[in-house]
């Protein structure tokens, strides 16, 4: 039972770290909150609730979610501080005992995240002998928090919204059954658990009544969808193309040995999904790519860049590629570096290996040194620039449809192309009744950041 009176009247700080899944996650808690009567709190003024969803992909991120939550404590001292996402579940008992934090929740309790609320901020604890009851830490001292062993990850939060962006994130499947060696996702989140295409399409109808044009889908590992429902990813595509209003869907990352040949063909001749893919290859040595114990070779991932090249010329394809991993020896990188620089790829998302406790990767020999790390990823990151800007290039002087996003005021409006070219319409041309509104541009020279294109409005 919620006694929603409690949540009435008081403000609210949200924080999120990591990928798109925690972004839709945390805007659907907020959502949920606003409509129990809490409302967001200004930047400058204390909260009476901070809300902080954490990621641990790497130790940086760790150290991140760290520092996040002791600044959060440290500018909102009277409140109430609930901590949940990976970092949570990888390591409940250590994030309860930073000063300042109440409540943690792991990733099959944040489910009820709402009903966790509202049982510990009225009683502050449950009793010990509760089904489910949080532990204190060995002292008496520290948060609650509740979490269960990654086998037992068993829930689905749903999750479909835009936050304060224009653009909706609909959450469409959780956890990974593919234990690469570098990775904790698979025991922070669990194993892959999906809802119906059914529950989906009637969250996309909602967006759409919302005013909603444009979808991000987003997942764990997305391409795995239909695992509890004995469904196909193929199917939802085909489901939410017919979703009326929904002008874009976009598809945030797919394993390559998921993204089938079937269904880049389908993309390419469907009515509402953009020419824009993210295909993480984190290697391109077959070597290297075996060691992490991924599920596909080069060959594979070359087969499907090119395939999508086939049939949609201008599709943006953004890449995941790790540097420095353990075995990862210099001609191995050079090779990966080869492999990439050859591919008709746009953008490359580059980050070094992090050791993680517990995982595989720990047993293979060979380590990379940080020094080493940084110039590989120096390289790479440069070759991305390159591969960004001709693509961008390519496009000046050429008409695009824009969607374009909310703007501060006296700021540049921005928005993205159908194949995600990042376009800035000056202020004085910014209009606010252009928010949320597909446009159609003539695309100018990169503004002065480099990032965007100049656009005038046709």
């Amino acid at each position: 039972m919620i006694d929603t009176s409690i949540f009435q009247g008081k403000k609210a700080k949200y924080f999120t770290l990591g990928c798109k899944l925690n972004f839709s996650e945390t805007s659907t808690f907020a959502r949920s909150l606003r409509e129990m009567g809490m409302t967001e709190a200004e930047k400058t003024e204390p909260a009476d609730l901070c809300l902080i969803n954490t990621c641990s992909v790497t130790g940086e991120a760790d150290h991140k979610c760290r520092q996040l939550i002791h600044r959060a404590a440290r500018e909102n001292p009277n409140a109430f501080m609930v901590v949940t996402g990976c970092y949570a579940q990888l390591e409940p008992a250590a994030v309860a005992k930073i000063p300042g934090v109440d409540l943690v929740l792991g990733s099959n309790e944040k489910a009820n995240l709402i009903q966790y609320l509202n049982d510990a901020w009225t009683m502050r604890q449950l009793p010990a002998n509760a089904p489910g009851a949080a532990h204190n830490d060995a002292n008496g001292e520290g948060g609650l928090y509740h979490s269960v062993k990654t086998k037992d990850i068993k829930s689905f939060q749903p999750s479909c919204s835009r936050g304060n962006r224009t653009r909706y994130f609909l959450k469409v499947q959780d956890g990974c059954d593919y234990f690469c060696t570098y990775c904790t996702i698979p025991y922070a989140r669990g194993f892959s658990r999906n809802p119906t295409i059914a529950s989906l399409v009637a969250q996309a109808e909602q967006a759409a009544g919302e005013g909603g044009k444009e979808i991000v889908i987003t997942g764990v590992n997305i391409g795995d969808f239909g695992k509890t429902t004995h469904e196909s990813f193929l199917d939802l595509v085909k489901a939410l193309d017919r979703v009326e209003g929904i002008m874009r869907y976009r598809i945030s990352s797919l394993e390559p040995d998921l993204l089938s040949d079937q269904l880049i063909s389908y993309c390419a001749q469907s009515r509402a999904f953009m020419p824009h893919f993210h295909i993480p290859l984190q290697s391109g040595s077959d070597a290297v790519l075996k060691l992490m114990h991924r599920r596909y070779d080069s060959s594979l991932f070359a087969h499907k860049i090119r395939l999508i090249k086939e049939q949609m010329p201008d599709a943006f394809i953004g890449v995941d590629v790790m540097v420095g991993c353990r075995g990862e020896h210099p001609e191995n990188f050079e090779e990966c570096y080869d492999f990439l620089a050859a591919l008709p790829v746009t953008q490359l998302h580059v980050f070094p290996y992090s050791e993680r406790p517990g995982t595989s990767a720990l047993a293979i020999p060979y380590v990379v040194d940080d020094k080493e790390k940084k110039a590989r990823s120096k390289r790479l990151l440069a070759l991305s620039d390159r591969k960004t800007h001709d693509f961008y290039a390519a496009h000046i002087g050429q008409e695009a449809e824009v969607l374009f996003e909310k703007a501060a005021p006296g700021r540049p409006m921005h928005g993205f192309t159908r194949n995600y070219i990042r376009v800035e319409l000056p202020a004085r041309l910014a209009k606010e009744e252009y928010d949320n509104e597909i446009l159609r541009v003539r695309l100018g020279e990169f503004n002065m950041k480099k990032d965007a294109l100049r656009a005038e409005i046709l």
